[in-house]
């Protein structure tokens, strides 16, 4: 028999949470599979051990920082240059921290720890998408961690599958499965596009890291990036302002309404009285 304190939810109720969560990243990771059979070639074709490849998997856990991290030592890149440019490509991730963190301030350190470790754009989209629609603080963690381990776990199995069988297709990544990351991440930036904020935003980034796309290190991706979240800033701060005054104006206007209605009524009532006097 299962047992909960009032006001929290029991451990059947965490389970379909987290059963939620791992159910709703589902499309991502059909997404990420072949991405991480890509990977696990690429390392069975490369300078580095099968073993050192999934390793990286199960530590870095990031798709496009493992994917530059191989090109740069396969070209015998500095450690600086490569910790560096994989710091630059996440550092993404502090704005989905930063998106996410009101909702899971109130967690335990432990939890906060976790869910940051398994934290990935898609990870992020999916939570997000749960989280939006409640008040911070209301939430518990097992919903995005459910997601967040089903995506690790199929990481982890993909890449296994890239690093097995790499060798016997060693065209496999020309083969053009990489579009299915594109693919994606079109899916998970398209339905957050609901104001002309958001899309300016993203049109902003989006062109920006374009044409930025030759700055060394990836810089030009953190650029478009900051650009994105300043346009997106400027037009909710003001969008912000417009409704604050907007509910400013509004309770005067109703305040005043009723004294001009007033002598009105007064008006008439003493003219039906006057006219009944004289008749």
């Amino acid at each position: 028999m299962t047992h909960s304190t009032p006001g929290q939810p029991s451990s059947r109720g965490h389970l379909k949470e987290f059963t939620a969560g791992a159910r709703d990243i589902i499309p991502m990771m059909v997404g990420a599979a072949p991405f991480g059979v890509i990977f696990g070639t690429l390392v069975a074709s490369g300078p580095l051990h099968l073993w050192h490849g999934q390793l990286m998997s199960l530590v870095v856990f990031a798709g496009s920082a493992q994917f530059i991290a191989l090109g740069l030592i396969a070209g015998h890149a500095s450690f600086a240059v490569i910790w560096t440019t994989t710091l630059v490509v996440n550092l993404r991730h502090v704005l989905y921290s930063a998106t996410l963190a009101p909702h899971v301030a109130h967690l335990p350190a432990r939890w906060r720890w976790a869910l940051g470790a398994l934290l990935t754009d898609e990870v992020f989209a999916v939570a997000w998408e749960h989280y939006r629609h409640r008040e911070p603080g209301t939430v518990g963690p097992h919903y995005f961690f459910g997601a967040g381990l089903a995506m690790y776990l199929n990481w982890q199995l993909w890449t296994v599958a890239g690093l097995l069988f790499g060798a016997a297709f060693p065209g496999l990544q020309s083969l053009g499965l990489d579009f299915a990351m594109v693919a994606t991440f079109i899916a998970i930036v398209v339905p957050q596009l609901v104001a002309l904020r958001y899309i300016a935003a993203a049109a902003t980034a989006g062109t920006l890291a374009f044409f930025w796309q030759a700055w060394p290190y990836k810089l030009g991706l953190l650029g478009a990036v900051f650009a994105g979240v300043a346009v997106g800033v400027l037009l909710s701060v003001s969008r912000f302002g417009r409704d604050t005054r907007g509910n400013r104006e509004t309770p005067r206007a109703s305040s005043q309404e009723p004294p001009r209605e007033a002598p009105r009524k007064l008006s008439q009532d003493a003219v039906q009285e006057t006219a009944g006097a004289s008749r």
